[in-house]
């Protein structure tokens, strides 16, 4: 008979479903987070939970925050089970379950007046993030923060009920100005090179676009620590629920499936505190760059680089994608060859060993993380996960086949139509203009690259033209197959 999960049955759940070890009655609020999802829950939660566990920091318990109607729904959720989750970390060998508990409450979205109260509280001493690669305003071409967004223009007119993620930092930061109180740090946790960086540009760029004085206090006075989180991380469906009612005996409306391996690099700077969560696992150092670069380049690049052949092949699961000769073939030497060379090795790193545990991971047959989830929202993926890694190469006069390819299947994938003639869902929000630039691509690959916006200065360059344009090419006239074939062949 399964159980509902709330606080009042953590006593009474399977003793082999792990629950906290620390009262969560006097847990005390220190922190606030926006984009309360699965890889926020399966994460950053995680690493407070063992850090409450071991009987430390109690006070930096977790608020969530939301601005978009998915967070109202995961908010409702949570509510219903006193903002528990069940975690289910998944091996090949093994399972287990937990349930964590360093979520205290979850403001409404919408309630602009409440969260601006919540962030104006002292004890408030990090405001953090997970709002995916594209909810951080950034032009793909330039990478640098879009100040025109309508978005950024219309919090900058209206900042007393601002609307984005950065418009509540923003009015949050200049309430605690006013107010005399120290400043909370803004800790991204969103796979971006230099998220700290990126997220103070986001910042004090909006304060600067109706106040200057507030944006260079910002800039002057607010710590934006460079980060770099990883775990593989699906979304839940209800096969997820019932495969935790049935095997654990727990009725959670979110429960969360993940791998066990996870990892936490962050530079150490939080001038107005911080959990010790070097405690937990997560590891400080004076400079963030070569892991993040790491592990985008390597692991987000390889999840490019598999998602949009095996979704051309109809291949719903990673794991049945790395399974396939071919993909996974492709994902070594690509990876091999043309990424590992342009990616300096962190320090005790060694960047083969890497390679393997990646996909090892990729590899995970429990794991059951799906081809969409991979394939969505290329186009800021793209310009973040692929095309540095082509500049780089191109700047050094190093060929880039394989990583062109990588784009040209992202093109065909964008055409809407897999290789059997199944029609492909919409799976990005720049989608329609995709489509029809894949389109026209059938007859002149050259089209797809007018995108400059996304491809920036690639497109122009003739070695990466012409084996965009013959990968394009080539896909739509011999296949998938043939084309991978060719290309583990050195025949591209």
């Amino acid at each position: 008979m399964a159980v509902k999960l709330s606080n009042a049955v953590l006593t009474k759940l399977d003793r082999k479903v792990a629950t906290p070890k620390y009262d969560r009655s006097r847990l005390r609020a220190g922190l606030v987070h926006f984009g309360v999802g699965n890889f926020h829950r399966a994460h950053q939660a995680v690493y407070l939970d063992d850090l409450f566990g071991a009987g430390r920091d109690h006070d930096w318990a977790i608020i969530g925050a939301g601005v978009r109607d998915a967070d109202a729904i995961v908010r409702d959720k949570l509510r219903q089970q006193d903002w528990l989750t069940t975690i289910v970390e998944q091996e090949a060998a093994h399972t287990k379950a937990r349930v964590i508990g360093p979520h205290v409450d979850f403001v409404p979205p919408g309630d602009v007046a409440a969260l601006l109260d919540v962030l104006a509280r002292p004890q408030i001493r990090i405001v953090s993030m997970t709002i995916t690669e594209g909810g951080y305003y950034i032009s793909p071409a330039t990478q640098e923060f879009d100040a025109a967004h309508p978005d950024i223009v219309a919090d900058a007119e209206h900042i007393a009920a601002p609307k984005t993620v950065f418009g509540l930092i923003v009015a949050g930061l200049a309430r605690r100005r006013a107010a005399g109180i120290a400043p909370f740090t803004v800790m991204s946790c969103d796979n971006i090179p230099g998220n700290g960086h990126v997220s103070e540009n986001a910042v004090a760029g909006l304060a600067a676009l109706f106040d200057a004085d507030l944006a260079r206090w910002i800039r002057d006075h607010v710590a934006f620590p460079n980060s770099m989180v990883d775990r593989i991380t699906p979304a839940t469906s209800d096969r997820e629920r019932a495969t935790l009612r049935d095997q654990y005996g727990v009725e959670d409306n979110w429960p969360v499936f993940c791998e066990e391996f996870r990892q936490w690099v962050l530079e150490d700077k939080f001038p107005a505190g911080r959990p010790a969560l070097e405690t937990a696992g997560a590891t400080f150092v004076a400079d963030v760059a070569p892991f993040e670069l790491m592990k985008i380049r390597i692991l987000n690049g390889g999840h490019a680089a598999i998602a949009y052949p095996a979704a051309l092949l109809d291949i719903h699961f990673v794991h049945e994608a790395m399974a396939d000769g071919q993909i996974a073939a492709f994902l070594d030497r690509l990876t091999a060859q043309e990424i590992l060379p342009v990616v300096p090795p962190p320090p005790g790193v060694d960047l083969a060993e890497y390679k393997a545990l990646i996909a090892r991971r990729f590899a995970n047959p429990k794991i059951e993380d799906t081809i969409p989830r991979l394939c969505f929202d290329g186009s800021n993926r793209q310009p973040k996960f692929i095309l540095p890694t082509v500049m780089d190469r191109l700047k050094g006069g190093a060929g880039v086949k394989g990583l062109a390819l990588a784009s040209a299947l992202w093109c065909r994938y964008c055409y809407g139509e897999t290789e059997s003639g199944k029609k492909t869902a919409p799976n990005d929000p720049s989608w329609t203009r995709l489509q029809q630039a894949a389109q026209q691509a059938r007859d002149n690959p050259l089209a797809f690259l007018a995108m400059r916006d996304i491809f920036g200065e690639a497109a122009q360059h003739p070695v990466y033209r012409a084996a965009f344009s013959g990968a394009v090419s080539k896909l739509w006239t011999q296949g998938v197959r043939m084309t991978l074939a060719d290309y583990l062949a050195g025949r591209l």
